[in-house]
């Protein structure tokens, strides 16, 4: 998935405690689509190596185009492609192509640098709804090879009526086969019926969780869909409780400690790399995606001096 945001940013925590914000999503345009954008935060560009929550739908795509985002770039980053509902066809520079569908697991490693473009096949499921999530690569793996896997079969744990499925790290004894490069989890509970329980943490990680259908309490905290709560690190489980079908996620790690700058879809170290890259990609100097029926989005304006840094 693809942002026009020059800088991200959302608003500031509504709510907050000693080791627990609650904040509001800002709403942002994705092609065609309003989405929930969660993260990053103005003073917290990451949550382990999270670095970027969208929630979209859900949203009736019968008899319309739906998702159709053109081929843009990536570099310094995973994506976490995750649906609860509708099917979205991925294409790649390396010239992977993947339709994805609930409960499957679409990982794309940027690396240095790739290209891909996502849409809603012509024959689409009517209704769509899913989250996209971005990975910063560690300093040390971020000029890594790209690379793009597809995980149909995850693992999968039960919790006081909650289904968890993990897709990345591990949670509750379950540990998703996903390649991932830093200490990480991310996981989805999915209520099936009226649940509550004890989630296991590890207190070396810190955590969001944030609703996508339905409603949570979440260590006493009323959690609806469009904000996100944050949980600091030292907790070694969180009180969690939903009514029947509702959907929450869970995404935690160990702090990542470096200063990340994100511009675009491009996440760097430095302004030099963030115009480096752009530059590459006006010119066509990255490979393209093979088949997309359309042409590239074009990289907005960048103004370096405005390129911030941030933790």
């Amino acid at each position: 998935m693809s942002t026009v945001d020059a800088e991200l940013e959302v608003a500031e925590p509504s709510v907050q405690g000693s080791d627990l914000e609650v904040t509001a999503a800002r709403e942002a345009r994705v092609g065609d689509m309003t989405v929930r954008r969660l993260l990053p935060l103005r003073l917290r560009r990451s949550v382990g190596a999270w670095c970027f929550v969208d929630h979209y739908g859900p949203m009736s795509v019968d008899g319309v185009a739906g998702m159709r985002v053109p081929p843009h770039p990536h570099i310094g980053l995973q994506t976490v492609t995750w649906l609860i509902s509708g099917n979205v066809l991925h294409r790649d520079s390396l010239g992977s192509e993947q339709m994805i569908r609930p409960g499957q697991l679409n990982l794309m490693t940027a690396g240095r640098g790739i290209a891909h473009s996502e849409e809603s096949p012509v024959e689409h499921d009517p209704l769509l709804h899913g989250v996209q999530l971005w990975v910063a690569l560690p300093d040390a793996f971020r000029h890594t090879e790209p690379a793009f896997a597809h995980h149909a079969d995850l693992p999968s744990a039960g919790i006081g009526g909650f289904e968890i499925t993990v897709f990345a790290g591990s949670l509750a004894g379950a540990r998703s086969p996903a390649l991932m490069f830093s200490d990480i989890v991310g996981a989805e509970l999915a209520a099936r019926r009226d649940a509550s329980g004890n989630i296991p943490l590890a207190p070396a990680h810190e955590h969001v969780v944030f609703a996508a259908a339905g409603s949570a309490a979440v260590a006493g905290t009323l959690l609806r869909p469009g904000q996100l709560m944050y949980l600091g690190t030292g907790r070694d489980r969180v009180a969690v409780s939903a009514p029947a079908e509702s959907r929450l996620f869970l995404l935690g790690g160990v702090p990542l400690g470096e200063t990340l700058l994100m511009w675009w879809n491009l996440v760097a170290r430095t302004p030099d790399e963030i115009a480096a890259a752009a530059a590459d990609w006006r010119a066509g100097r990255f490979a393209p995606v093979a088949d997309y029926d359309g042409p590239p989005l074009p990289a907005p304006p960048l103004d370096v001096g405005r390129l911030v840094a941030r933790p």
